[in-house]
């Protein structure tokens, strides 16, 4: 049976909080119980945050990387690499990368990996976009930056295959720095940095 509440308004809150990915009920209503007892200007800027977060937030037209504008302040930016295109699952990946301090380059976010199980295909990403981009010319390296998972092989491959007959485009891989089935997102900082600075061609064998 459903824990009963006092106050509706604070059930509300509790359940509206336990649906965020790792949140239970118990966390749920600490998150809530603190929010109680801090001052109200807090809350409304939070809540403000949040709003505006929603509403604006978009996505970078160039690599579909999270941005305030329509090209995010990477692509933008003139001193980075624009003939480098590192290819990343999320962008946690390009935050995890970023810090790092070991890449100059760009981006390209494919929202997701291949995963038939899952149902994902290859046009559910931001591949063609990425193929596009090359065929436009001025790109001489791209990087298969994906998990070393089964369905991040075979996406890299998958790409691979699109790209490879572009004259003189090298394609590269992450060095086997990380374990296998490792997502970039959760490797230290130092190992990810060593396995981008010493990537090696990509082979599809």
């Amino acid at each position: 049976m459903d824990q009963q509440y006092s106050s509706a308004l604070l059930e509300r809150a509790v359940d509206e909080f336990s649906k965020l990915p790792g949140i239970g009920r118990k966390t749920a209503m600490r998150l809530v119980l603190h929010m109680l007892r801090i001052d109200v200007c807090k809350i409304d800027a939070f809540t403000d945050a949040i709003s505006t977060l929603c509403h604006d937030v978009r996505y970078c037209t160039v690599c579909h990387n999270l941005s305030d504008e329509d090209v995010c302040q990477i692509c933008a930016n003139p001193a980075r690499d624009a003939s480098t295109i590192c290819v990343v699952e999320n962008v946690q990946d390009v935050m995890a990368i970023e810090h790092t301090q070991q890449y100059r380059g760009l981006y390209h976010v494919l929202g997701g990996v291949i995963s038939p199980m899952d149902g994902v295909g290859p046009g559910q990403l931001e591949i063609e976009s990425l193929v596009e981009r090359v065929s436009e010319g001025g790109v001489d390296e791209v990087i298969f930056a994906l998990s070393s998972t089964m369905e991040g092989d075979a996406t890299n491959f998958y790409i691979f295959r699109k790209l490879m007959n572009f004259s003189n485009l090298k394609l590269t891989v992450l060095a086997r720095g990380m374990s296998i089935n490792d997502e970039l997102q959760y490797t230290d900082e130092v190992t990810l940095g060593r396995s981008l600075v010493n990537r090696v061609p990509f082979t599809c064998k």
